[in-house]
């Protein structure tokens, strides 16, 4: 007992001890608070999931009324005379929607798609800032974009399997009218589905210092060329006639080894043939 009370009272003067040098230097400088920097990236990935998920939300929704959405195309088009060409943009159909639509029903529909399309807009443009990404996923990145521009003609691309908005027009409808606008959404959904697989796959550190990497990689450079020019010894200048001695005797040597590997091939070849036993006629009494 009267050990502990000694070791206690030990461990009370070097506590005190410590504390009193701690007053005596102040406070230090405080950690800083916050999220972390891949915390903070976790976050904005979990924030660009999220954001994903209400867009498909809306675009099922969308999708359960893709007759209307054609109806109103067809509308507006007999109203603006445009009955020959397809609808092969998103600025042709603002362009329905603010000069040629009559009814709420056909607004409300076009307004709709063109507010997923304004929303996938957003995101891609978000995405560039989650993380600098590869060649693989800048390539994704910059095709959605391409898809979303309101100029871009839309004409000849169209949604693949598993999608079927496709399938639930004519023919004449899906080849010379609609085809292209309708599979917009579905095609740049997939698109950022796969920029998102693509950016999971990738290693935390490439998330995080691709691109401090790059340039410290881009300062180094010269750097360390000119070590290397340094470092690297100098080849001794060899005279002629010794480099001609030097290579006869390589020559010599080479066909040296070629004969002691015919030598060995041949003895092994004899070898063999010893072996086997004497040839016997075939028939049934061969044996």
């Amino acid at each position: 007992m009267e050990r502990r009370r000694l070791l206690w009272r030990r461990r009370r003067r070097l506590l005190g001890s410590r504390l009193a040098v701690r007053a005596e230097r102040g406070p230090g400088p405080t950690a800083p608070r916050g999220p972390t920097r891949r915390f903070q990236q976790r976050e904005n990935m979990n924030e660009v999931k999220d954001t994903l998920k209400v867009i498909e939300d809306n675009y099922k929704l969308f999708l359960q009324q893709q007759f209307t959405f054609v109806g109103a195309l067809q509308h507006t088009r007999e109203n603006a005379h445009d009955m020959i060409r397809p609808v092969a943009s998103i600025s042709q159909v603002q362009s329905y929607m603010d000069h040629y639509c009559n009814n709420l029903t056909d607004r409300r529909i076009l307004t709709m798609f063109l507010n997923i399309c304004n929303d996938l807009s957003n995101l891609c443009h978000k995405l560039e800032t989650v993380h600098p990404g590869n060649s693989t996923t800048n390539e994704i990145l910059e095709r959605c974009k391409l898809l979303l521009n309101h100029s871009n003609d839309l004409s000849t691309i169209r949604a693949k399997y598993p999608h079927d908005v496709v399938n639930h027009l004519s023919c004449d409808e899906a080849k010379n009218h609609f085809g292209g606008v309708v599979s917009l959404i579905p095609v740049v959904l997939d698109g950022v589905k796969e920029w998102l697989s693509h950016t999971e796959k990738l290693p935390r550190r490439m998330l995080c210092n691709v691109s401090d990497r790059s340039a410290v990689a881009e300062k180094r450079a010269p750097q360390d060329a000119a070590s290397r020019a340094a470092i690297s010894p100098k080849t001794p200048s060899v005279h002629p006639e010794a480099q001609t001695s030097v290579s006869n005797k390589d020559c010599v040597q080479v066909q040296g080894n070629k004969h002691v590997r015919k030598k060995h091939m041949t003895d092994r070849e004899n070898h063999c043939e010893k072996l086997k036993g004497p040839w016997k006629p075939p028939g049934r009494h061969a044996f």
